[in-house]
Order: structure tokens, then C-alpha cells, then sequence
């Protein structure tokens, strides 16, 4: 079969026009690099050269390798070269004026038979293409920064696009090692889509101080396994290219979640674009670098010192309160596991035995650490027995009235100015203080599953909670090397507050046929680095439960944005749960 576009112009050598240019060549195929000026194509061949000769250092290509690419890459000023392509890549900067001036200049310079594609990352194909006489042979080509490693390539199609062009583009995206999605011409695309609407609520969310920076990017980072959290991600894009972005997908969706948070007009308007100024959310050593120098919390208020815990009790039987007990027991701090039976809470520390044991035989823990740990484990089948423990963790079902009977009742049986904590993940903790007649000592400390694993929880503190009962959560949770994070009592927290609105957008965005699971999975793995697809992630959670938190999340906010997809209830009406039930976004009872 003919390779596609054995000669291709790439218009735009910045940092993505450069990249492009490189990967084209490795793949064989000669190169036009154009410029605006004669000092812009020496900065741009600059650019390719140290490039290269960094693959080469870093051993990622051999020396000959670079040779025979740089020998296939021609760097001029006159767009007139373009005529000599098969393919034309524009990379100028994103300003939608500009990009229609050059592809109607290209249209009468290049040949009929030349495709010409933007690498607009989220303006509208459509409109740049009809400033041609050929839109049938336009597309996006929208590659990822840093093009050497990033995989995805999103190959954009309009409705006037030709079907033979846009299959060549993706054998031409392969044929560079990359792997291609098909996307329509709407804002943002597949991955900006879901992405940017993501970054703007968490930029909301720092903006309302409903928690720290740091804390914002920790609990996405270490709660859903994220390669960089959202602010820190913000800094690196550039924060005008965020709003850029932004502002054009909520011209086109008027959804107002896709309206700019303040905080990033504010931002650009101040010249605190994020790395590349040296400053955004984070503060640089220099503009450029990616070594932020104001992270450590040297500027915290002082905070009173926290309660003291000898003794915890652990509510419940089920895979979250045994992994809970784990967690303290491993420190080694005597723990109640407190069940509605003894049968049950004998059956959870016989299944956290076989938790240890695993452990044991992975190597990550010796068999005196086992013993010792499960010796600190007393399973009681009376919450009578916890009378006397300095902190009691509810990890019951996610039920507002089966909390709320279990809080009343330890309101009666445990002792003055003992710590009481629930999991919950999305209820309203207040809700649970409510049930007690000493709501300043009830807390949330949302622990992540599994447990012994998870690094992240979230310390919720109510309206009502002490400042030393927050103390001692926080404390607590340093002593046994987890990470917290401190947020309000609000639905969602952190973390399902942006992780489930994320999801519910690619829930839409496979109801409107706008692209396929397979590949919105694929363009969220490699376009972003995440370790799961949103459906992959929605069968493990559970479509019912997914709902439940977007419904939680919608009666809380009020934001027609966050009203659950109809896809998503329908599944959960038909049974269709995720991978408990074999069957989800996924037939998973086929694999």
C-alpha cells in the first residue's frame, strides 16, 4: 500500500510546528519547514538541531537516525514551497484570523489534490476550512505537546471533509507511530473537551478557597492515580491558552461550566501565564522552569494541636472498614472492629488476615509484622464495646439514614470528647453531626479504596467541627502515612466534585455519537496520562454509583451542566452496572 503524503509542509516551527517536523521526517518523508522571517527559520532550525541532538543524548534515536532526518528537513521563509506538498500542517499561533488568512493564501498556492490541516487545538475546523475553494480536503491534525512523546494524534473531520482523506490522515498519523482518533469539529475536540471543562472547575473551586493549591492538585494526583494535578497542569498549558480554549468551547456549548473561572482572566490579565512567565498559580524559579519555589505551606497559620489517640474504633465489615482497620493496625495502634454481629466482625478480620497474608507473600510485609498487626485487631459485635476509644471511624453503607442511626447511637455510648468520623464520599457530613448532641467533634475523613493502598483522605471539616478535632484527623493521618486534604463539607469534596462531572462529559459525549467508547478511552490514556479511560473507570466504580454521586452533585449546585447524562440512567435502569454485573459501557462478561 502507497504511504500517504510523501512530502508535507509544516507552516509554524514553534515548539509544536518543530516537533512535528521531527516526527515527520523520522518517518522518511521529506520535510518544507516555513517561517514568518529569516530570523524565525534560524531559531526554528536552532530548535530541530538541539532537539535532536537531545533524542540522540537521551538515547531515544542513534546518532545516524538524526543525521537522515535532519538531511529530509528544508527550513525557508517562502509559504510558495508549500506548493511541493502533499500534505500542508499548519502550526501558527491560535487566533482564528490568522489561521483563515494562511489557508486561503495556501489554497491558491498548493495544488488541488494537497490536504491542508490545522493543529488547532480548539477552534473551529469548519470556518478555518472555508476560507478555501477545497474544504473537502481540510482537517485537523491536532498532535500533542511534547510531540516525541506523546501518542495521540486527533484527526478531525468536518461534515464537508472527504472520507478518503480523513483515512488517509490516520494511516499517515500511524505510519508515525501514532495512534489516531477520530473526532468532529466542535470545541475542544475529544480530550480538550473533557479536559479544560475538568481544569476550570478546579480553577473555580481555588478561586471560592474552598481548599489550598496544593491540596487541590495532591487529592487528584494521589485520589484517581492523575500524572499532575489540575492548577500545576493549568501552569503548564499556559493559563491564556486554558481561557483561549475555554472561551470557545462555551461559545459553542453555552454551558456555563465551560465559562472561564475568573481567577484565569484575572491571571492572563496580570501577565501570570504560568511557567512560561514564571508564574500562574505556582510561582518558577525563572520563566520556563518547571520548578515551582512557593509549594511548602511556610506561611500556614499556626494551628492548635490535635486530641490524643490510644485506641480507635472501626464501624462496619464490608472491604473499606477492614482496609481501615489495616491501615491503623499496620501503625500500630489497637483497634475495635465493631460489627452489627460477632459472626461478622470474626468474618472481616479473618478477610484482613488474608489481606496481611498477601502482603506477607509480596514481600511488603514480614510475618512478625503480620502477627503483630493483627493482634492489635479485637472484633467486637457490639458498638457497646467502644465506650471507651479515643476515635471511632464509621465505614457503614453509603446511607444517609444508616449513618445517621449509627451517629446517634455512638452519641450515647462513647465518652465526652472522643473523635467521631465518618467515611462518607458524598453525603453531607453535617448531616451526620446532626444525629449527635456534639456535632463540634464529628468529622469526615474519606478514606480511598483500597484503603492500605490509597495514599489520599480527604479531612472534612463541618460548619460546627472543633478546630482540634480537624487537628487530630490531620494528625492522625500523618502518623499513619497518608496524605490529607483539608476541604468543606460540601458534595463531592475534592475529588468526586471534579472527577464526576469529568466523567458525566464523556458520558455525553458518547450520547451525542461524537465519538466511540474505544476511542474517548484511548484519547484521555495517551493525550493526558491517565491510567484509566473515563469508561474503563466508570464500569470499575459502578454506573449506580456514578449516578448517585452526579445526582448528589446536581441537587447540591444547581448547575444544569451537572445534571447526569440520560445514557448513564438508562444503563443503570437496564441492570447495566459496570464490571459487578458483567456488563456496563463494556460487555465485560465476554473478556
Amino acid at each position: 500500500m502507497k504511504r500517504p503524503f510523501p512530502t508535507v509542509a509544516v507552516v509554524g516551527l514553534g515548539t509544536m510546528g518543530a516537533g512535528v517536523a521531527v516526527a515527520v521526517a523520522q518517518s522518511g518523508r521529506r520535510v518544507i519547514g516555513i517561517e514568518a522571517n529569516e530570523d524565525s527559520a534560524a531559531r526554528a532550525l536552532a530548535r530541530i538541531e538541539e532537539a535532536t541532538a537531545h533524542a540522540v543524548a537521551r538515547e531515544r534515536i542513534t546518532a545516524e537516525d538524526r543525521a537522515a532526518a535532519l538531511a529530509l528537513i528544508t527550513v525557508g521563509t517562502s509559504l510558495e514551497a508549500a506548493a511541493e506538498a502533499d500534505l500542508v500542517i499548519e502550526e501558527v499561533p491560535e487566533q482564528l484570523e490568522l489561521k483563515r488568512e494562511l489557508f486561503a493564501e495556501l489554497d491558491r498556492i498548493c495544488p488541488p489534490q494537497t490536504v491542508l490541516a490545522t493543529g488547532t487545538t480548539a477552534l473551529s475546523v469548519t470556518r478555518i476550512a472555508a476560507a478555501t475553494a477545497r474544504p473537502e480536503r481540510v482537517l485537523g491534525l491536532h498532535f500533542f505537546n511534547p510531540v516525541h512523546t506523546m501518542k495521540l494524534v486527533e484527526v478531525v473531520r468536518t461534515v464537508l471533509t472527504a472520507p478518503q482523506v480523513a483515512v488517509d490522515a490516520s494511516a499517515f498519523a500511524r505510519d508515525l507511530g501514532k495512534e489516531p482518533v477520530a473526532a468532529g469539529d466542535r470545541a475542544g475536540f475529544v480530550v480538550n473537551g473533557l479536559l479544560f471543562a475538568y481544569l476550570n472547575q478546579a480553577a473555580a473551586m481555588y478561586e471560592s478557597r474552598y481548599a489550598t493549591r496544593e491540596d487541590i492538585d495532591a487529592a487528584m494526583r494521589l485520589g484517581c492515580g492523575l500524572p499532575m494535578g489540575p492548577l500545576a497542569l493549568l501552569d503548564l498549558i499556559g493559563v491564556d491558552t486554558a481561557r483561549t480554549v475555554l472561551e470557545a468551547m462555551y461559545e459553542q456549548s453555552r454551558d456555563r461550566l465551560h465559562a472561564p473561572a475568573p481567577i484565569l482572566g484575572q491571571l492572563v490579565a496580570a501577565g501570570l501565564l504560568g511557567r512560561k512567565s514564571g508564574r500562574g498559580f505556582y510561582t518558577y524559579e525563572a520563566p520556563g522552569s518547571s520548578r515551582a519555589v512557593d509549594t511548602a505551606a511556610a506561611g500556614a497559620t499556626a494551628r492548635v494541636p490535635g486530641r490524643t489517640v490510644r485506641s480507635i474504633g472501626v464501624c462496619g465489615s464490608g472491604t473499606m472498614a477492614t482496609g481501615i482497620v489495616e491501615v491503623f493496625a499496620k501503625a500500630g495502634h489497637p483497634v475495635l472492629l465493631a460489627a452489627r454481629s460477632q459472626e461478622k466482625a470474626d468474618r472481616a478480620k479473618a478477610q484482613l488476615a488474608k489481606s496481611l497474608d498477601r502482603s506477607v507473600a509480596k514481600g511488603r510485609l514480614t510475618e512478625a509484622q503480620r502477627d503483630a498487626a493483627l493482634a492489635l485487631v479485637t472484633p467486637v459485635g457490639q458498638y457497646g464495646e467502644l465506650a471507651q476509644v479515643d476515635l471511632v471511624v464509621e465505614a457503614v453503607a453509603e446511607d444517609l439514614a444508616v449513618k445517621q442511626e449509627l451517629f446517634a447511637t455512638l452519641d450515647k455510648i462513647v465518652k465526652p470528647g472522643a473523635v467521631l468520623a465518618t467515611t462518607t464520599s458524598s453525603l453531607p457530613v453535617i448531616s451526620c453531626a446532626a444525629a449527635t448532641s456534639r456535632p463540634q467533634d464529628v468529622i469526615g475523613m474519606h478514606f480511598f479504596n483500597p484503603a492500605p493502598a490509597m495514599k489520599l483522605v480527604e479531612v472534612v471539616s463541618t460548619v460546627l467541627t472543633a478546630p482540634d478535632v480537624t487537628a487530630t484527623a490531620l494528625e492522625l493521618c500523618a502518623e499513619v502515612r497518608k496524605h490529607p486534604v483539608e476541604c468543606g463539607d460540601r458534595a463531592g469534596f475534592i475529588v468526586n466534585a471534579l472527577l464526576f462531572p469529568y466523567l458525566n462529559d464523556a458520558v455525553r459525549m458518547l450520547q451525542e455519537h461524537y465519538a466511540t467508547v474505544d476511542d474517548i478511552d484511548t484519547a484521555m490514556k495517551l493525550g493526558c496520562g491517565y491510567p484509566m479511560g473515563p469508561f474503563e473507570l466508570l464500569d470499575v466504580v459502578g454506573l449506580d454509583v456514578s449516578l448517585t454521586i452526579e445526582q448528589v452533585l446536581h441537587q447540591e449546585f444547581r448547575e444544569p451542566g451537572l445534571a447526569a447524562a440520560p445514557l448513564l440512567e438508562h444503563l443503570v435502569a437496564a441492570g447495566c452496572l459496570g464490571r459487578k454485573t458483567g456488563r456496563g459501557f463494556r460487555d465485560h462478561a465476554r473478556r
